[in-house]
Protein backbone atom coordinates (compact mmCIF):
# COMPACT_ATOMS: atom_id res chain seq x y z
CA UNK A 1 0.00 0.00 0.00
CA UNK A 2 0.86 3.55 -1.09
CA UNK A 3 2.39 5.27 1.98
CA UNK A 4 0.38 7.56 3.39
CA UNK A 5 1.90 7.95 7.14
CA UNK A 6 2.12 11.82 8.17
CA UNK A 7 3.43 11.23 11.68
CA UNK A 8 5.90 13.38 13.04
CA UNK A 9 5.21 16.12 10.11
CA UNK A 10 3.63 19.54 11.19
CA UNK A 11 0.82 21.02 8.52
CA UNK A 12 -0.64 24.22 8.41
CA UNK A 13 -4.48 25.09 6.81
CA UNK A 14 -5.29 27.80 6.71
CA UNK A 15 -9.62 28.34 6.13
CA UNK A 16 -9.74 25.39 8.46
CA UNK A 17 -12.64 25.88 10.83
CA UNK A 18 -15.30 24.45 8.17
CA UNK A 19 -15.65 23.15 5.02
CA UNK A 20 -13.11 22.08 2.54
CA UNK A 21 -10.12 23.13 5.16
CA UNK A 22 -11.32 21.69 8.04
CA UNK A 23 -12.03 18.58 5.85
CA UNK A 24 -8.18 18.81 4.53
CA UNK A 25 -7.15 19.52 8.14
CA UNK A 26 -8.75 16.37 9.51
CA UNK A 27 -7.02 13.90 6.98
CA UNK A 28 -4.34 15.22 7.44
CA UNK A 29 -4.95 14.76 11.32
CA UNK A 30 -5.80 11.01 10.62
CA UNK A 31 -2.50 10.35 8.60
CA UNK A 32 -1.11 11.14 11.99
CA UNK A 33 0.06 15.11 11.20
CA UNK A 34 0.57 17.73 13.89
CA UNK A 35 -1.75 20.23 12.25
CA UNK A 36 -2.36 23.91 12.77
CA UNK A 37 -5.78 25.07 11.92
CA UNK A 38 -6.38 29.18 11.18
CA UNK A 39 -9.56 30.74 10.25
CA UNK A 40 -10.70 34.43 10.84
CA UNK A 41 -13.51 32.85 12.97
CA UNK A 42 -12.12 32.72 16.76
CA UNK A 43 -15.56 30.39 17.86
CA UNK A 44 -15.77 27.87 14.81
CA UNK A 45 -11.82 27.16 14.70
CA UNK A 46 -12.25 26.58 18.65
CA UNK A 47 -15.03 24.44 17.92
CA UNK A 48 -12.99 22.87 15.12
CA UNK A 49 -9.84 22.03 17.45
CA UNK A 50 -12.10 20.44 20.00
CA UNK A 51 -13.53 17.56 17.04
CA UNK A 52 -9.77 17.18 15.83
CA UNK A 53 -8.58 16.66 19.40
CA UNK A 54 -11.11 14.12 19.98
CA UNK A 55 -9.78 11.60 17.18
CA UNK A 56 -6.54 12.12 19.40
CA UNK A 57 -4.91 14.79 16.70
CA UNK A 58 -2.36 17.03 18.13
CA UNK A 59 -3.43 20.43 16.95
CA UNK A 60 -3.63 23.93 17.77
CA UNK A 61 -5.89 26.80 16.54
CA UNK A 62 -4.31 29.81 15.49
CA UNK A 63 -6.71 33.32 13.98
CA UNK A 64 -5.50 35.14 11.78
CA UNK A 65 -6.74 37.01 8.33
CA UNK A 66 -5.23 35.69 5.32
CA UNK A 67 -5.71 38.99 3.54
CA UNK A 68 -2.93 40.44 6.26
CA UNK A 69 0.68 39.77 5.61
CA UNK A 70 1.46 40.35 9.56
CA UNK A 71 -0.70 37.95 10.09
CA UNK A 72 0.11 35.39 8.06
CA UNK A 73 4.28 36.44 9.64
CA UNK A 74 2.82 35.44 13.12
CA UNK A 75 0.53 32.56 11.68
CA UNK A 76 3.64 30.70 10.42
CA UNK A 77 5.88 31.94 13.09
CA UNK A 78 3.28 30.56 15.90
CA UNK A 79 2.62 27.30 14.09
CA UNK A 80 6.70 26.77 14.05
CA UNK A 81 6.95 27.48 18.01
CA UNK A 82 4.05 25.69 19.02
CA UNK A 83 4.30 22.40 16.85
CA UNK A 84 7.61 22.43 15.04
CA UNK A 85 9.18 23.55 11.44
CA UNK A 86 5.72 23.26 8.91
CA UNK A 87 6.32 20.32 6.35
CA UNK A 88 3.09 21.03 5.06
CA UNK A 89 0.95 23.90 3.67
CA UNK A 90 -2.40 23.71 2.31
CA UNK A 91 -3.28 27.28 1.31
CA UNK A 92 -6.97 27.84 1.86
CA UNK A 93 -8.62 31.08 1.45
CA UNK A 94 -11.87 33.02 0.94
CA UNK A 95 -14.07 33.25 -2.38
CA UNK A 96 -14.67 36.70 -4.15
CA UNK A 97 -18.28 37.59 -4.35
CA UNK A 98 -20.25 36.60 -7.27
CA UNK A 99 -20.36 39.23 -9.58
CA UNK A 100 -20.77 39.61 -13.31
CA UNK A 101 -17.35 40.52 -15.38
CA UNK A 102 -19.14 44.07 -16.82
CA UNK A 103 -20.28 45.09 -13.48
CA UNK A 104 -16.65 44.87 -11.60
CA UNK A 105 -15.32 48.15 -10.22
CA UNK A 106 -11.86 48.93 -9.02
CA UNK A 107 -12.97 48.14 -5.69
CA UNK A 108 -13.89 44.63 -6.20
CA UNK A 109 -10.57 43.84 -7.91
CA UNK A 110 -8.69 45.46 -4.96
CA UNK A 111 -10.82 42.92 -2.34
CA UNK A 112 -10.82 39.98 -4.02
CA UNK A 113 -6.75 39.87 -4.87
CA UNK A 114 -5.51 39.45 -1.87
CA UNK A 115 -8.26 37.04 -0.42
CA UNK A 116 -7.96 35.05 -3.90
CA UNK A 117 -4.69 35.00 -4.75
CA UNK A 118 -2.17 37.12 -2.88
CA UNK A 119 -2.29 35.09 0.18
CA UNK A 120 -0.74 32.02 -1.65
CA UNK A 121 2.52 33.25 -2.66
CA UNK A 122 3.10 34.91 1.13
CA UNK A 123 2.56 31.86 2.30
CA UNK A 124 5.04 30.03 0.03
CA UNK A 125 7.24 32.88 0.53
CA UNK A 126 7.27 32.37 5.08
CA UNK A 127 7.36 28.22 5.06
CA UNK A 128 9.88 27.51 1.50
CA UNK A 129 13.33 28.67 3.29
CA UNK A 130 12.38 25.81 6.07
CA UNK A 131 11.55 23.18 3.88
CA UNK A 132 14.39 23.53 1.11
CA UNK A 133 16.68 23.61 4.16
CA UNK A 134 15.15 20.52 5.12
CA UNK A 135 15.02 19.17 1.61
CA UNK A 136 11.53 17.99 2.35
CA UNK A 137 7.95 20.44 1.55
CA UNK A 138 4.84 19.93 0.75
CA UNK A 139 2.36 22.73 -1.03
CA UNK A 140 -0.92 22.37 -2.08
CA UNK A 141 -3.76 25.28 -2.89
CA UNK A 142 -7.52 24.79 -2.61
CA UNK A 143 -8.25 26.21 -5.95
CA UNK A 144 -11.56 25.78 -7.95
CA UNK A 145 -12.64 24.13 -11.47
CA UNK A 146 -13.08 27.95 -12.32
CA UNK A 147 -9.55 28.27 -12.96
CA UNK A 148 -10.34 25.58 -16.40
CA UNK A 149 -13.26 26.35 -17.00
CA UNK A 150 -14.98 29.87 -16.08
CA UNK A 151 -18.20 29.69 -14.28
CA UNK A 152 -20.98 32.45 -15.42
CA UNK A 153 -21.07 35.31 -12.63
CA UNK A 154 -17.93 34.58 -11.14
CA UNK A 155 -15.30 36.68 -12.92
CA UNK A 156 -13.42 37.68 -9.93
CA UNK A 157 -12.74 33.64 -9.15
CA UNK A 158 -12.33 33.03 -13.14
CA UNK A 159 -9.78 35.76 -13.15
CA UNK A 160 -7.59 35.26 -10.19
CA UNK A 161 -7.65 31.51 -10.05
CA UNK A 162 -5.89 30.55 -13.16
CA UNK A 163 -3.42 33.03 -11.96
CA UNK A 164 -2.62 31.37 -8.43
CA UNK A 165 -2.29 28.32 -11.11
CA UNK A 166 0.38 29.96 -13.09
CA UNK A 167 1.85 30.72 -9.88
CA UNK A 168 2.02 27.33 -8.66
CA UNK A 169 3.13 25.85 -11.30
CA UNK A 170 6.95 28.27 -11.74
CA UNK A 171 7.41 27.31 -8.35
CA UNK A 172 6.93 23.69 -8.36
CA UNK A 173 9.45 23.91 -10.90
CA UNK A 174 11.66 25.87 -9.30
CA UNK A 175 11.62 23.67 -6.18
CA UNK A 176 11.45 20.41 -7.50
CA UNK A 177 14.91 19.36 -7.35
CA UNK A 178 14.99 19.85 -3.77
CA UNK A 179 12.23 17.45 -2.06
CA UNK A 180 9.32 20.17 -2.51
CA UNK A 181 5.90 19.22 -4.21
CA UNK A 182 3.66 22.02 -5.70
CA UNK A 183 0.27 21.15 -6.10
CA UNK A 184 -3.27 22.38 -6.45
CA UNK A 185 -6.79 20.80 -5.88
CA UNK A 186 -9.92 22.07 -7.57
CA UNK A 187 -12.74 21.20 -5.94
CA UNK A 188 -16.18 21.31 -8.30
CA UNK A 189 -19.44 21.83 -6.86
CA UNK A 190 -19.37 20.66 -3.12
CA UNK A 191 -21.07 20.61 -0.23
CA UNK A 192 -19.84 23.80 1.87
CA UNK A 193 -21.33 26.77 3.51
CA UNK A 194 -19.81 28.96 0.55
CA UNK A 195 -21.63 26.72 -2.10
CA UNK A 196 -24.61 27.55 -0.27
CA UNK A 197 -23.90 31.52 -0.48
CA UNK A 198 -22.81 31.40 -3.92
CA UNK A 199 -26.65 29.12 -5.24
CA UNK A 200 -27.73 32.18 -3.10
CA UNK A 201 -26.53 35.10 -4.74
CA UNK A 202 -27.09 33.37 -8.24
CA UNK A 203 -30.87 33.13 -6.80
CA UNK A 204 -31.45 36.37 -5.88
CA UNK A 205 -29.87 37.18 -8.97
CA UNK A 206 -31.97 35.40 -11.02
CA UNK A 207 -35.08 35.69 -9.06
CA UNK A 208 -35.59 31.93 -7.94
CA UNK A 209 -34.87 29.73 -5.05
CA UNK A 210 -31.77 28.76 -3.65
CA UNK A 211 -32.87 25.24 -4.35
CA UNK A 212 -33.61 25.53 -8.05
CA UNK A 213 -30.25 26.76 -8.24
CA UNK A 214 -28.38 23.91 -6.66
CA UNK A 215 -30.52 21.36 -8.27
CA UNK A 216 -29.63 23.08 -11.90
CA UNK A 217 -26.06 22.89 -11.00
CA UNK A 218 -26.64 19.06 -10.01
CA UNK A 219 -28.01 18.20 -13.07
CA UNK A 220 -24.82 19.16 -14.87
CA UNK A 221 -22.40 16.87 -13.58
CA UNK A 222 -22.38 13.13 -15.04
CA UNK A 223 -22.59 12.46 -10.94
CA UNK A 224 -25.33 14.03 -10.77
CA UNK A 225 -24.70 15.09 -7.19
CA UNK A 226 -22.46 17.46 -5.52
CA UNK A 227 -18.92 16.32 -3.76
CA UNK A 228 -18.65 15.76 0.20
CA UNK A 229 -16.05 17.98 1.72
CA UNK A 230 -14.38 14.83 2.81
CA UNK A 231 -13.97 13.27 -1.35
CA UNK A 232 -11.83 16.43 -1.42
CA UNK A 233 -9.64 16.34 1.26
CA UNK A 234 -8.83 12.57 0.55
CA UNK A 235 -7.16 13.82 -2.83
CA UNK A 236 -5.43 17.05 -0.84
CA UNK A 237 -4.13 14.56 2.21
CA UNK A 238 -2.74 12.46 -0.42
CA UNK A 239 -0.67 14.75 -2.14
CA UNK A 240 0.84 15.85 0.96
CA UNK A 241 2.09 12.39 1.84
CA UNK A 242 5.12 10.68 0.85
CA UNK A 243 3.20 8.58 -1.62
CA UNK A 244 2.67 11.63 -3.92
CA UNK A 245 6.26 12.10 -4.25
CA UNK A 246 6.58 12.22 -7.72
CA UNK A 247 3.48 14.69 -7.77
CA UNK A 248 4.37 17.95 -8.65
CA UNK A 249 3.07 21.10 -10.36
CA UNK A 250 -0.51 19.51 -11.27
CA UNK A 251 -3.46 20.98 -10.83
CA UNK A 252 -5.82 18.28 -9.92
CA UNK A 253 -9.73 18.83 -10.57
CA UNK A 254 -11.87 16.75 -8.10
CA UNK A 255 -15.06 17.50 -9.70
CA UNK A 256 -17.21 14.46 -10.78
CA UNK A 257 -15.98 14.71 -14.43
CA UNK A 258 -17.44 18.43 -14.41
CA UNK A 259 -14.83 20.25 -16.50
CA UNK A 260 -15.13 19.66 -19.85
CA UNK A 261 -11.12 19.73 -21.40
CA UNK A 262 -8.74 17.30 -21.62
CA UNK A 263 -5.95 19.20 -20.10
Amino acid sequence: MPNQDLSDRVALVTGASSGLGFAAATALARRGARVALSSRNRDKLRRAEEILDAIAADTCSIPADVRSPGQLEELVSRTEETLGPIDILVANGGGPKVKPAAELDDDDWHEALPLVFLFVPRLCRLVLPGMRRRRFGRIVAINSVSSKQPIPDLALSNTFRPAVLGYLKTLALEVASEGVTVNAVLPGYTKTTRQIELAEGIAKQRGVSVDEVIGERASEFPMRRMAEPEEVAEVIAFLCSPAASYVTGQAVAVDGGYVGSLL
